[in-house]
């Protein structure tokens, strides 16, 4: 990686001293931006840089420019839950790059890596859904916010096209769910959204869990993190079958703890969206443009197949029963 733009944003930043060359390294991150921990005179910290064309086989592209809204959603879910982001330092806008404190893993383990190694806590997943439904609750129906994040031009390409566009040009036989619920979802506009709400982009600190990655940060859908990070919990049981009651025990934490923030509008509505939008994304995580890595096995993706269409063809209002079908799926004889 070359570091010399990074170089150039720490300078205008002012956080180096004029031929200074603090040792850099690249961190591991998702597929759409390079990220990189710089080790300064006053400590390290972590700066991000948007890519244009993402990290996956498929031709996917999104607009550089939404770093510029990630910085904004940090300092928006900040002043409602301060402990919930990492704090920004100081931001570039020229290159768009910003720089923010640096987590150190010894304290912060990626949510994700939990899940995979059997450290599967429903108070996790509860506190999740409690900071995801305190942001959307304060930012529900405020005009500042919708007008700040106008970004339907970042949102559809890298969220609704990618995951549900894409998925219904293989699925005929449901594509015109895949289509409305694609239309359903860029047309609601209720909250301030992060977009990304996936367990690889949550670190879990002594002070709780940690978003980061709000580069998809929208005004829209709050149904769509609700159904975005309850998603990833389903798909784990087909990656550890063997915990597959503590995902859904977290799936459950998660989804009661939310529920509890939804002052804006009917919860029930709230929830019927997100469980008729939740099978499109399951899905998408297997034949849309970011299939999980995890899933590899042909009756694995078969499994997923299966219950999203008949999810899709036959929607179901409650979230849980979303859960339910799934479990009858991989485990027939543990029906809830």
């Amino acid at each position: 990686m070359d570091n010399k733009p990074f170089l150039v944003a720490l300078d205008r930043m002012g956080l180096i001293a004029a031929g200074e060359t603090p040792p850099m390294k690249p961190l591991a991150g998702g597929v759409s931006s390079d990220i990189v921990r710089a080790d300064l005179a006053q400590g390290p910290v972590c700066i991000k840089r948007a890519l244009e064309k993402l990290k996956v086989d498929a031709d996917w592209q999104a607009p550089v420019e939404r770093n510029r809204w990630e910085l904004e959603w940090l300092k928006t879910a900040a002043a409602i839950v301060p402990q919930a982001v990492p704090r920004i330092i100081a931001e570039d806008a020229e290159s768009g790059m910003f720089a923010m404190e640096f987590l150190d893993t010894q304290h912060h383990d990626v949510w994700k890596d939990q899940l995979r190694d059997g450290n599967i806590e429903p108070a996790t997943a509860a506190e999740v859904g409690r900071r995801i439904g305190a942001i959307h609750n304060a930012t529900a129906g405020r005009a500042d916010v919708a007008k700040n994040f106008s970004t339907d031009h970042i949102f559809v390409p890298i969220r609704i096209d990618p995951y549900l566009n894409a998925t219904a040009l293989k699925h005929p036989e449901c594509a015109g769910q895949l289509h409305a619920l694609a239309h359903t979802t860029a047309t609601t506009k209720k909250a301030l959204v992060h977009g990304d709400v996936s367990p690889k982009n949550i670190l879990v600190g002594p002070n709780g869990p940690v978003f980061i990655d709000a580069e998809c940060a929208w005004y829209g859908d709050p149904a769509f993190d609700l159904a975005f990070c309850l998603n990833h919990l389903l798909l784990k049981c087909v990656w550890h079958p063997q915990w597959t009651k503590d995902y859904l025990a977290c799936y459950d934490a998660l989804l009661d703890a939310y529920l509890e923030f939804v002052a804006w509008e009917d919860p029930c509505a709230l929830e019927q969206r997100a469980a008729q939008l939740l099978p499109g994304l399951f899905l998408g995580r297997v034949d849309g443009k970011s299939p999980v890595e995890y899933i590899t096995a042909d009756e694995d993706r078969e499994h997923v197949r299966r219950t999203a269409v008949l999810l899709l063809l036959n929607p179901v209002k409650r979230l849980k029963d979303v859960a339910e079908h799934w479990l009858n799926e991989i485990s027939p004889d543990e029906s809830r």
